[in-house]
């Protein structure tokens, strides 16, 4: 024990009055201040080696960040997908099988926009020839919806005339239409229509038009429908105004079919205000009309 109670060998104060207490805290600080002095560095708070190891730390994730970063040569998502690589075979085989269907419906597709039927059908152009003649037995009236004193916009004529070949020689079937004034010109003495009409050529179908009808000049009217031994045909066909309004020559420019039959191939009359259909055509004599002909 020594002076003031102090053990060596315990290292320790004893309890002894008040003094005693004072001079133990007093160790006790002393003792903490060496234990400090002895920590690891490790275990040490420096501020400014605290904020390096921030900085350093900071650094470290900006460059692993910047690692990752997509750069502008980066794959795409498409281009990742087409150099995806599946590890099932299954798989791969039903992607190829779908890549296939996809591409034999794409050719399929542009195949079916254009007619297959269009290199069959026949190129070469069939003429017709036809006379229309008005024998005023068929009763067709102007209707003058207008109600004026002239011809003029709306008016209507429907009509249905008599057909003949054009030799005159057999007669065809009729016509069947209705035509509507577009304009009037008195002073010319015309009147412009807009016709839309059909040919019936009895059992063997009928063509239809439609186009400009001029009462003093010649004009070209569009075939836009057919049956019989006319389907599939396009064209035109060529008006020719011989007597108005009681004679009219027509000349068909067909295409699409093969050739016409012989009932409807013939040398036309050259067209004149004379020309006349002969008494056995008009008379639908045995020969001189076609097959059930249209009446």
């Amino acid at each position: 024990m020594g002076k003031y109670g102090y053990s060596i060998e315990k290292n320790t104060w004893p309890y002894i009055g008040y003094r005693g207490m004072i001079n133990k805290t007093v160790t006790d600080v002393a003792i903490h201040h060496r234990r400090k002095k002895l920590r690891p560095d490790c275990f040490r708070r420096n501020p400014s080696t605290d904020n390096e190891k921030h900085k350093e730390s900071h650094l470290l994730l900006h460059q692993a960040t910047s690692h990752h970063r997509p750069s502008a040569a980066a794959t795409t998502p498409a281009q990742k997908l087409l150099s995806f690589k599946p590890s099932n075979p299954l798989f791969s085989q039903n992607s190829r099988l779908t890549t296939s269907s996809i591409t034999a419906t794409r050719s399929f597709t542009c195949k079916s926009q254009s007619n297959p039927s269009d290199a069959s059908r026949p190129s070469e152009v069939q003429k017709l020839f036809v006379y229309e003649i008005n024998e005023r037995d068929r009763g067709s009236p102007y209707l003058q919806l207008s109600q004026k004193t002239v011809n003029s916009l709306g008016d209507l004529v429907p009509f249905s005339n008599k057909l003949y070949a054009g030799d005159l020689q057999k007669q065809l079937g009729i016509t069947a239409g209705l035509c509507i004034l577009i304009k009037n010109e008195p002073e010319k003495k015309v009147d412009w229509y807009e016709a839309t009409y059909s040919f019936y050529f009895g059992d063997y179908g009928h063509l239809a038009v439609q186009g400009a009808y001029v009462t003093n000049q010649d004009t070209c009217l569009a075939v836009t429908g057919r049956s019989g031994i006319f389907e599939g045909v396009f064209g035109q066909v060529k008006l020719q105004q011989i007597v108005f309004p009681f004679k009219l020559f027509y000349t068909f420019y067909l295409k699409g079919i093969q050739e016409l039959l012989s009932e409807f191939v013939c040398m036309p009359v050259p067209s004149s205000p004379t020309v006349e259909p002969s008494w056995a055509a008009r008379a639908c004599e045995a020969g001189a009309a076609i097959l059930n002909f249209t009446d």
